[in-house]
């Protein structure tokens, strides 16, 4: 059973980094499809990445693309998401979720995902 256990996030000034990062604590051996959601107040779950069962293909939503590169370490069953240059816009609760790696796309819809982990806030302020 996947489990995914997220750390990392908080408060930040722009300009700034933080890294979270999204552990399978069920330590299963089966591949998945890892991402990254977040949702500000008062606004639908929003995609920010996606990093494929193989590591080979990421995708990105455009707002940030060149600045929250994702990545993963499955000899330690985490996926990473390296948040740099924050600005305002970018406070929200984000989310990393899994789908197994049967599925090829499209990734946008947070209804197409099997499993979520706990949520944590990312706050930017000027």
């Amino acid at each position: 059973q996947v489990m995914l256990v997220e750390s990392g996030g908080g408060w930040v000034q722009a300009g700034g980094s933080l890294r979270r990062a999204c552990a399978d604590a069920g330590r299963t051996e089966s591949l998945y499809n890892m991402g990254w959601f977040r949702q500000a107040p008062g606004k639908k779950r929003e995609f920010v990445s996606v990093i494929t069962w193989s590591g080979n293909t990421v995708d990105y939503v455009d707002s940030v693309k060149g600045r929250f590169p994702i990545s993963r370490d499955d000899a330690k069953n985490t996926v990473y998401l390296q948040m740099n240059a924050l600005a305002p816009e970018d406070t929200a609760v984000y989310y990393c979720a899994a789908v197994g790696s049967y599925y090829s796309g499209p990734y946008y819809d947070p209804s197409v995902w099997d499993y979520w982990g706990q949520g944590t806030q990312v706050t930017v302020s000027t």
